[in-house]
Order: structure tokens, then sequence, then C-alpha cells
């Protein structure tokens, strides 16, 4: 039986989640899956230019797992943009630091930390919000690993 993925750290969730070429009815695509952590390690290195190990870091994983996964992640890319396949981002084992709450009001998106709460959009006062990393299933889970990091970093982690 294999041993189980270790949680990845992503910066923030996805803006968009799928992808897919002009003109062409979704119906009619094969599709491509990249997990959260492959479009981070996609991110990181090819987007903000990191080092495999810079990114490693900041995913909270081996050098050599993130070799994996970028490699997993250009590979589907490469398929979706040859093939013209339907790109969709989803599942993982992730945990966010950050997140993106969406106004369906006025449109108006802001950046927060995971472990933090709101109530009304900033700028228009709706309260019509979309949580971004509540659609993938996080939310109180990142904020309680976020939580005990802090605890542990500070020296008073107690064990829970």
């Amino acid at each position: 039986m294999p041993r189980p993925k270790n949680e990845r750290i992503v910066h923030k969730p996805p803006l968009f989640t799928e992808f897919k070429p002009l003109g062409v009815s979704g119906r009619l695509l094969g599709q491509t899956l990249l997990s959260l952590d492959e479009y981070e390690a996609f991110r990181l290195a090819d987007y903000n230019g990191l080092s495999h190990a810079e990114a490693a870091g900041e995913m909270e994983i081996s050098r050599s797992t993130f070799t994996r996964l970028i490699e997993q992640a250009r590979k589907k890319i490469a398929d979706l943009i040859i093939n013209g396949n339907l790109l969709l981002i989803e599942g993982g084992n992730v945990h966010f630091r950050k997140n993106i709450i969406r106004c369906l009001s006025c449109g108006y998106m802001f950046d927060m930390n995971i472990d933090a709460s709101f109530a009304e959009c900033p700028q228009c006062h709706s309260v019509n919000l979309l949580n971004l990393a509540g659609g993938f299933g996080h939310g109180k889970c990142c904020t309680e690993r976020s939580y005990v990091q802090s605890k542990m970093k500070g020296g008073n982690y107690a064990g829970r």
C-alpha cells in the first residue's frame, strides 16, 4: 500500500479553473486535469521564475517532489495546447495560504489571509460573495493548519 501524499502548500486558489480552445464546444473536447499542486508548481517555476529549490520551499515539499510535479504539469499543458483539450484545474492534497474573494455584485476581487473572516465586499458592501478557496472545499482545514503552524513556530505547540 503506497504511503499517503504529504500536503502541499498553494499560495492562493486560481482565478479560473477551466480553459478551452475558442470556438469549440467543451463537450467535443478531450479533458486534461491539472491538480492544484501541479498548477502551483507551474505558477512558481514558469510564471514566477523560481528555481526548483526555492519553489519546493514555498510549497513545503522536497525538491525532487517539486521536480516531478513540474514535469507532470508541463506535459499536461503541452498536451492541452497541442491536442486542443479542455483544461480543468482541481483536486490535490493541498492547503491554501491566502484566499481570493470575488464580489458577485460588482466584480471586485480581494485577497486575504486564509484565516481572515469576511462579511461584505469592501467596494460595494454587498454580501453576495464567492469564496474561491471554498470552491475547492478549503477554508476551515487551511485555517486550522495555519493556526497549528504558527503555534509550532512560536514554540507554544502543545501537541493538539
